[in-house]
């Protein structure tokens, strides 16, 4: 079977319909959350995600959680109930390329399953300031951009909030939607990609790290002195 990554985002363009495997969106309806049909990416920051993906690990099926709608606005439950949705349809990996502010114990729970069963969880984190969930729950790998890293490269950096930096913009080089959204679905292809090729979850953190072409924090100023 091929590898399933899942997409937790505003969905995806039409042009990636021949990859996706499943589709869901959920919202806040009168009756509370709701699971319903996807509408079109109207957003395109899925879409961007969904590029990204498709070019580190061609291969793989998405499986399309839509929590984004005409906003970049979602809540704990939606993206709990889109992280259920996916580990139930198969999903090896989950990408999410966002952030929210508060730990809720609806959306810290469905990170624990996904990671008890084995689910890679890449989340995107700022790379300073306050934390954001789910990259800050337990076992989910905290993704920042890093303006050292060109496209397909990763940076170890291996602080007390951010694991790995990646490259900021979207596939074609746009500044559209650049940060650490974009960084989260950088190294999600390449994690999927080592996934893809016979890699084991187990094994995923390290093989990150010695792809790795910078360590450390990103300090600005070297780089200007040409340090």
């Amino acid at each position: 079977m091929a590898l399933r990554v899942a997409v937790v985002d505003s969905g995806c363009s039409a042009v990636h319909a021949p990859r996706v495997r499943a589709a869901a969106a959920f919202v806040i309806g009168d009756g509370g959350l709701d699971e319903v049909p996807v509408i079109e990416d109207v957003l395109g920051h899925g879409s961007r995600v969904a590029d990204i993906l498709l070019h580190g690990a061609p291969q793989a099926e998405l499986l399309v959680a839509q929590v984004f709608r005409e906003r970049l606005t979602t809540t704990a439950a939606q993206v709990a109930a889109a992280i259920d949705w996916a580990v139930a349809n198969g999903a090896q990996l989950v990408n999410l390329s966002l952030g929210l502010r508060e730990p809720r114990p609806a959306l810290a729970e469905a990170c624990a399953r996904a990671v008890a069963a084995g689910v890679v969880l890449c989340a995107a984190a700022p790379a300073r300031g306050q934390a954001v969930y789910p990259a800050a729950f337990a076992g989910v790998l905290r993704v920042s951009g890093d303006a050292r890293c060109a496209p397909g490269e990763l940076a170890a950096i291996g602080s007390a909030e951010i694991d790995f930096g990646a490259h900021v913009r979207p596939l074609g080089g746009s500044l559209t939607g650049a940060g650490a959204s974009m960084a989260c679905a950088w190294l999600s292809g390449l994690a999927a990609q080592y996934l893809a090729s016979g890699g084991g979850v187990e094994t995923l953190r390290d093989w990150l790290e010695e792809k790795a072409c910078h360590r450390g924090v990103d300090d600005p100023r070297r780089r200007q002195h040409g340090d």
